[in-house]
């Protein structure tokens, strides 16, 4: 495997609750508090953020900040693809899961011409746009921008002209749509609106949920998954720790789901899609500490799985 360059985003401007900037901090206090040196390990780089912007009064209720997200997500590219073009596996540790699209754009200018595959574990599906969002909060859009999808058979809303100016910026951000639905899969998606399951439905987008994992065999599924991307040259793995169940492991993150994957079940799933020799970068995200009833509980867990992964 290639070294690791931990990637360090503490943006969390793209959520609706303030907090998952923290997330990145908690995880290393997890790492201390378990014994282990994870961090000190491997060299990292410390994103620039605009998080001084949510003192700012929201200019656009369909994209809230996304002129910011935007930026964000640019600088959070550039940094994807030198460390991929420098001989690294970045491992991203992000606030909010808007970021998300700068990574996929970073892999896509390191690699233009090589097709991408996505693994999304997630409890939600993150393919609103500034058109059919009910919340305005862009970490619900990252894989919408990433097809290049305006779900517009599916509008609520009138978007304001600066706001769709900043949505084409985030669609084009990697040349043309960096992903193609059939190169998506979905790993623990559960709680979602009517125009997202239309949309997955219309393209045919696979999700695995928790149920059918643990009544199919994890094996059984990472193998169909993995057959889907036999034609695929990379593959990018992105971890919401919302795809925890939050009942069983805590409510530290900005918008819980029960009925989750516990920590040992996305190690397995990150570990079988690895075993393809293709996946060039993993995402953790969403971690937000002060929603923790449980102390530091999810950072904790979000570490387990980061260290089942790396470290053996």
């Amino acid at each position: 495997m290639k070294p690791i360059k931990v990637l360090k985003n503490r943006s969390d401007i793209g959520a609706g609750t303030r907090g998952s900037d923290m997330g990145i901090d908690a995880l290393e206090i997890a790492a201390i508090n378990a014994g282990s040196d994870f961090f000190n390990r491997y060299p990292h780089v410390d994103i620039q953020t605009h998080n001084e912007t949510v003192y700012n009064k929201v200019q656009n209720s369909t994209a809230k900040r996304i002129n910011f997200v935007a930026k964000q997500c640019l600088r959070l590219s550039k940094a994807m693809a030198k460390a991929l073009e420098d001989g690294f596996f970045p491992m991203i540790l992000s606030g909010d899961h808007s970021s998300a699209l700068g990574s996929l754009a970073g892999i896509k200018r390191a690699f233009p011409d090589r097709t991408l595959g996505v693994i999304w574990i997630d409890a939600h599906a993150d393919l609103h746009s500034p058109f059919s969002t009910p919340s305005g909060n862009v970490h619900g859009m990252p894989l919408a921008a990433a097809l290049g999808n305006d779900n517009i058979e599916y509008k609520r809303n009138t978007v304001e002209r600066q706001a769709l100016e900043d949505w084409e910026a985030l669609k084009n951000m990697g040349g043309k749509p960096i992903l193609r639905p059939e190169h998506l899969i979905y790993f623990g998606v559960r709680d979602y609106e009517a125009e997202e399951a239309a949309i997955m439905d219309q393209y045919q987008i696979k999700n695995y949920p928790v149920y059918e994992m643990r009544q199919r065999s994890f094996q059984t599924c990472l193998s169909e998954a993995l057959a889907v991307f036999a034609e695929v040259d990379h593959i990018y793995i992105t971890f919401d720790v919302d795809a925890l169940d939050c009942d069983l492991i805590s409510h530290g993150t900005g918008t819980p789901v029960s009925k989750g994957f516990d920590p040992s079940e996305v190690a397995q799933i990150v570990n079988g899609i690895r075993a393809s020799g293709k996946v060039v970068a993993l995402e953790v995200c969403e971690i937000n500490p002060l929603l923790d009833e449980k102390g530091n509980r999810m950072a904790e867990a979000a570490f387990e799985v980061i260290n089942a992964v790396f470290d053996h």
